[in-house]
């Protein structure tokens, strides 16, 4: 009769849901029909019910039948009311409603679904969010629509909490429409094939819900034998595209769609085709993948369910290669598989026994949710004999835990204990007997995986044995000379919270996770009595469910982080990925070239992540910081000149293939304020572009993505098809627009820069004439480069509190990152604020020395404050970034260590905003801050404060006054001067070179070489104070000069350095025989020299000194590298007047020295000289930089070194600046010293091979022909070039190099 009913009530049920569904809703309402009003009383049922008018049956939304309500006998948190629809059905609300008349409502619940009335799924309306709020009161209705609507039978609600001065009371209502499906049962060895007519769509979909955690649900495959392979594998969902029956790398791509899959619940998969990707769904979350133009082609003919046929071609599945579960709703582009199967259409194999709904067993799970969890059972009284005989206990449990209890009981009037337990993910058994050393087992690895483990532990008289997965995983013996027996309750998961008495210890951690299939002396254990209190006891268990969840499935880990995970938790491993934090969010690496020039960084090669944390990968580039700019160097595969000549095709094309990708490239492009590329063509009677008029001859293809065509050559502006000296009407004939398209019989050649951004980078060159007998040419690609940030100086000013910007809403939900440098003078206020319906996101100066975060993402306010050693209201630059993400919030400030937060282990996730973004400002008009902010950053976005602030009142664009944070910068007497949007180092009055004069100019000396520098009229110095050159003014005074200089030689006695006056005064430097630095004054040509010797030995030691002399009138210090300083007194005139010349070296006018300081004047000096500044004269930087613009003169060889360098390695300055060896990774603000590819090595051998035998032949023809010219001794160092024959191939030279280069030079033999 029961059933008879059932049958009834549900087929009413299907009828009134499809009329409700045909009557009445509107579009917007087309699922939101009440579905518990028309159900029988037998449709509910309870934990427990306090009295017969307080069942279940009574539970409908506004009711007062009975006592109005259902109210279990205790409140508590394991009571519940459960619903069955009848059918399947799509649920998308839930209401609630106290009982009628009382003070009985609850204040939260969790709710659950099931299809079977058994292992039950709790639904969360965010990852971390699984209670619902409840009622207020008695009468009010509170409705809940289901953010991820659900279809199932059975509906459960779980009470959490409830009126304090009442009891659970509940009436409620669900809400949905009727759901139609299609099934498929598949028992383990059946499968289906279909055969199908490839269409225009390009799309497959599907769910399933599987019995058994390996097996393929499907396989697609066509003529061309490309692939598409739907399987699991312990648990995991894997997407295969293959190509053919090989397994390289190269015909198959692998994807893996999550884990936990064979939780015997529903879960829906979609794969659909988009251009070059897949759109890949799996249950609420999609993901785009890309797909190798190999396995591009999608021609699918066959589709095999439940069993792959090429079972050969992929990792083995073992015996569960066929699928063993339920298929419902399988759609193949818009066709249903499963309706065609029913109708044994004959375009549909089936093999096997394959049934049309779908039948599951019954196991009844539990799940251990927290430390306090545990279950009690007692010793079986039926079991008595089995017992004495020995023991037998079984389970099966998954976690992703790596240690925790599995199982403890006492042995036998308490002798003892045993401990089945988890460690470091393997299987351990302990037994602790009085008097008996303790026995310990092992078995078992990588036991926390989430998958289903099964552990049986087993003793016999002399036998003991514990087994993981009968055995195949592994097992351990042991032969104990005593029984072990249970003696009493057994306890799972661990122990009570007052330790469970003597009888439940437990010295490890308790276990998280689920348990199922519990045998206790090979008797199976109920747990449902277990569950209604009849059997045993428990605490903090969730009977009838498993709630493990893939923590990692969500790809909370960003830019290929690696997740591993916990029962609570997950972890990101960042290791290799180039970013950093809790989710890898944030780029270790800085964003351009010119932010790592204001981190101090000189010239190199570093890695740049152009958007931050934005998708763009870091590349790794070369960054050129000279003195005036910073170029972002990007090299491609020929930068070389290249000669092209007749032969082949008729005509030439060259593709060019950049280190950067293409999205990298356009980033860079476009937030560079400038980028040049050289394009170079020589020629001879090998035209280039013809005439405007005439047909196009050469192209190239330039501009982001692939490229158009672009019809000018460098120097002309875009689409003029112009050459430099056609737009200059320079060119050698002026009836052509190129030099080139003379056609002339002598070389000839048309050069310039692109400098048009919307056209760059150069991606392909095509040459037409080119195959012309007695055409020849060359031509030459320069590398990308690029200078200016327009993201580092984008800033505001903003001039008052009630003064701010705004942007649209920042779109940052579960991931945001926001960096930005402020200067202000003021002591608080808000630097950014975006607000919602409750959530908001707030950054401020909270104080002089404070800077707070703040947020709310709906678990209430949190804050994160970083506090400042000194005053951040000090008129500098100052950094704050800022992270936010599921696991944590962090804060840092300038260099100082980021402070953070973690984030609720329940609670919301999403960050929802609504509002504007408010910069400088708020809302509301207070609180506004006063000062500049600069380089703001949302996810790697830079908003345009500049843009924006021109177009708002109270808000300035830019910021000066660089000089007063980044002025440190500049060192060795370098000078910062202000840019208005950046600064630079101005060098001229030091002895140092480079961005910030950090780089000494030095100098090898032979004892020929002679440096000899005049010093101007003052008139005239005064004049070139700033010319840069090293002779800037010379800051002259007659009773005072510095002098400082560095050397490195094994010379003695030696004259370092000379400086004479036009009175036959005179300073000198030099080392005497006995190793040691004297200093030789003469002041009053009447007089002898004062002779001031230093007492530190040992200075021709070939190691580097530095030495420091200072004159103050008659005192002098003198001080050699780090020791003490000397002091010394002149006796002669302290006067140095009339300074005529500075010598290094040899000096080959000695008049007015005494004979000993004339001898050691012509010995010269063989050594190192760096850094040597008298006053603000760099007589070396003169001759080695500026020798045409300074008053120097050189004699003999001066060769530029490294040999001033501090380092132990001589060469390390310029490894800094060239590749070599193996590329690695380093962290922020350090440049890569070795990045060339291997192979590029190897090519550069052979290539240093050829050019040896040629330079050795060249080498024996110039020793001929100097031994007949002779040798000249005295040598200048500068030499004019020879020039140019007209009948001469394009040199070298022309090669020009402005970075490092995988290929130095090309030679033309």
């Amino acid at each position: 009769m029961d059933l008879w009913s059932n049958k009834v009530w549900g087929f009413i049920l299907q009828v009134a849901l499809m009329l409700l569904s045909s009557y009445g809703p509107t579009a917007g309402d087309a699922c939101h029909s009440p579905l518990v009003p028309n159900l029988p009383p037998s449709s509910f049922r309870s934990s427990s019910q306090l009295s017969g008018s307080h069942g279940p049956g009574y539970a409908k939304l506004n009711r007062r039948e009975g006592a109005g309500g259902w109210s279990p006998q205790s409140s508590d948190r394991y009571q519940w009311l459960e619903v069955d629809l009848g059918v399947r059905t799509h649920i998308a609300a839930v209401a609630t409603q106290g009982r009628y008349g009382s003070s009985d409502w609850l204040t939260a619940y969790l709710l659950m679904f099931s299809d079977a009335g058994h292992n039950w799924k709790q639904y969360r309306q965010e990852e971390g969010i699984e209670a619902f709020p409840g009622n207020t009161n008695a009468d009010s209705v509170v409705q809940h629509k289901l953010q991820h609507p659900v279809v199932a039978r059975y509906v459960r609600l779980v009470p959490l909490d409830w009126n304090a001065n009442g009891r659970i009371g509940l009436r409620l209502e669900t809400y949905g429409c009727p759901y139609n499906s299609d099934v498929l049962g598949l028992d383990g060895g059946s499968s289906l094939l279909f055969r199908l007519s490839p269409g225009p769509r390009q799309s497959v979909s599907l769910a399933f819900k599987a019995l058994r955690s390996s097996g393929t649900l499907l396989h697609a495959s066509g003529p061309s034998e490309q692939s598409l392979v739907l399987q699991l594998e312990r648990g995991e969902l894997l997407l295969l595209l293959r190509k053919g029956r090989t397994s390289s790398p190269d015909s198959q791509r692998s994807v893996s769609l999550g884990r936990l899959f064979d939780d015997q619940h529903w879960h829906r998969v979609g794969v659909e085709r988009r251009g070059g990707h897949l759109n890949l769904t799996v249950d609420r979350s999609t993901q785009r993948v890309p797909v190798p133009p190999g396995l591009a082609h999608w021609d699918h003919d066959q589709m095999s369910v439940g069993a792959d046929p090429g079972l050969g071609s992929r990792r083995s599945l073992g015996s569960n290669a066929h699928f063993h579960g339920c298929l419902e709703n399988l759609v193949y582009n818009g066709v249903n598989l499963v309706e065609l199967a029913k109708e044994n259409d004959p375009r549909v194999s089936v093999k096997g026994n394959v049934t049309f709904s779908c039948a599951e067993p019954v196991f009844v799970a539990m799940t251990f949710a927290s430390p306090q969890s545990f279950l009690r059972l007692p010793r079986p009284t039926d079991g008595t004999a089995a017992a004495a005989s020995g023991a037998s206990v079984g389970l099966q449990f998954r976690t992703w835990n790596k240690a925790g209890l599995l199982l403890t009981f006492d042995l036998p009037q308490q002798e003892g204990a045993v401990w089945l337990y988890l460690s470091r993910a393997r299987l351990h058994l302990q037994i602790h007997k009085k008097g008996r050393a303790p026995l310990e087992l092992h078995a078992g690895s990588d036991l926390s995986d989430g998958q289903w483990h099964a552990v049986e532990l087993l003793s016999r008289r002399g036998r003991l044995s514990v087994s993981v997965d009968g055995g195949e995983g592994a097992a351990a013996h042991a032969s104990p000379p005593f029984l072990i027996t249970t003696g009493g309750h057994l306890y799972f998961g661990g122990c009570p919270a007052d330790g469970g008495g003597p009888e439940c210890m437990n010295p490890f951690k308790a276990f998280q996770g689920c348990m199922r299939l519990l045998t206790v002396h090979n008797r199976p254990v109920d747990l449902i009595p277990v569950q209604q209190r009849l059997l045993g006891n428990y605490s903090h268990l969730q009977i009838d469910m498993c709630g493990i969840t893939d923590r990692c499935s969500q790809s909370h880990c960003e830019h290929g982080g690696s997740c591993s995970q916990s029962w609570s938790s997950f972890h990101c491993n960042c290791s290799g990925t180039g970013y950093s934090g809790a989710t890898c969010h944030s780029s270790v690496y800085e964003q351009s070239c010119e932010a790592y020039k204001h981190r101090g960084n000189t010239s190199g090669f570093y890695h740049v992540d152009v958007d931050g944390s934005g998708p763009v990968r870091p590349q790794l580039m070369f960054c050129d910081m000279t003195e005036d700019r910073t170029w972002t160097v990007i090299q491609h595969n020929n930068t070389e000149l290249t000669r092209v000549g007749p032969g082949g095709r008729s005509r030439h094309s060259a593709h060019f293939l950049y280190a950067s990708e293409d999205e990298q490239l356009e980033a860079v492009v476009g937030q560079s304020e400038h980028c040049e590329q050289e394009l170079t063509y020589h020629c001879r009677k090998s035209r280039l572009l013809n005439t405007p008029d005439g047909p196009l001859l050469s192209w190239w293809v330039g501009g982001p993505g692939a490229g158009q065509v672009q019809t000018f050559w460098g120097g002309a502006p875009p689409g003029s098809q112009l050459c430099s000296c056609g737009l200059q009407q320079s060119c050698v004939d002026n009836r052509h627009a190129c030099n080139c398209d003379a056609d002339r019989p002598e070389w000839a050649n048309d050069s310039g820069l692109l400098t048009h951004k919307e056209t760059l980078p150069v991606r392909s060159l095509v040459l037409g004439d080119v195959q012309r007998p007695g055409s020849e040419s060359a031509y030459r690609v320069g590398p990308l480069r690029c200078h200016g940030d327009r993201n580092v100086w984008n800033a505001a000013f903003f001039d008052k509190e009630t003064s701010y910007l705004h942007f649209p809403t920042f779109q940052g939900e579960l991931s945001a990152d926001v960096s930005f440098l402020f200067k202000t003078s003021s002591s608080s206020g808000v630097f950014l604020e975006n607000l919602g319906i409750r959530d908001f996101i707030r950054i401020e100066l909270a104080s002089s020395w404070e800077v707070v975060f703040s947020f709310d993402v709906g678990n209430g306010p949190l804050e994160v404050r970083v506090a400042s050693a000194s005053p951040l209201s000090d008129g500098r630059w100052h950094r704050v970034r800022a992270e936010r993400n599921v696991k944590e919030a962090s804060l840092q400030l300038d260099e100082r260590p980021a402070a953070t937060r973690a984030a609720p282990a329940a609670g919301h996730t999403h960050l929802q905003l609504n509002s504007q973004l408010f910069i400088g400002g708020t809302a509301s008009r207070q609180k506004g801050f006063r000062g500049c902010i600069r380089s703001l950053q949302l996810n790697g976005v830079t908003l345009d404060l500049a843009g924006r602030a021109g177009v708002t009142p109270g808000v300035a664009p830019g910021c000066p006054g660089h000089c007063s944070s980044y002025g440190s910068l500049c060192r060795n007497r370098g000078r910062c001067l202000e840019r208005p949007r950046s600064f630079a180092c101005d060098c001229s009055r030091s002895a140092s070179t480079g961005a910030f004069c950090d780089r000494e100019v030095s100098a090898s000396f032979k004892s020929g070489t002679s440096v000899s520098y005049t010093f101007r009229e003052p008139a005239v110095a005064e004049l070139n104070r700033s010319s840069g050159d090293g002779t800037g003014s010379s800051d002259l005074n007659p009773r005072a000069e510095n002098v400082s200089l560095s050397f490195r030689t094994g010379q003695s006695p030696a004259l370092l350095l000379y400086v004479g006056s036009q009175s036959s005064e005179y300073l000198v430097l030099l080392l005497n025989k006995h190793d040691m630095l004297e200093v030789r004054y003469r002041l009053d040509s009447s007089k002898d020299a004062d002779i001031l010797r230093s007492g530190v030995r040992n200075l021709a030691n070939g190691q580097l000194h530095a030495v420091v002399v200072s004159r103050r009138a008659d005192a002098v210090s003198l001080q050699i590298d780090q020791n003490t300083k000397e002091d010394f007194n002149l006796t002669s005139d302290v006067e140095f007047s009339d300074v005529r010349s500075l010598v290094l070296g040899r000096l080959h006018d000695s008049g007015g020295l005494d004979p000993e300081l004339s001898r050691l004047a012509s010995l010269g000096y063989t050594g190192c000289l760096s850094g040597v500044l008298f006053n603000s004269v760099s007589p070396l930087k003169a001759a080695l930089l500026h020798p045409d613009t300074s008053p120097v003169v050189v004699t003999g060889p001066l060769v530029p070194s490294v040999c001033g360098s501090t380092s132990a390695n001589p060469h390390a300055a310029e490894a800094t600046h060239h590749l070599s060896g193996q590329s690695g990774s380093v962290g922020r603000g350090h440049p890569v010293v070795n990045a060339m590819r291997s192979d590029s090595a190897v090519i550069g051998g052979v290539i240093a091979a050829v050019i040896f035998v040629g330079v050795s032949a060249l080498a024996v023809a110039a020793r001929v022909l100097y031994r007949r010219k002779g040798a000249c001794r005295r040598q200048e160092v500068k030499a004019a070039p020879p020039e140019e024959s007209p009948e001469s191939p394009p040199p070298a030279a022309f090669s020009r190099q402005t970075g490092p280069s995988e290929n130095q030079r090309e030679y033309f033999i």
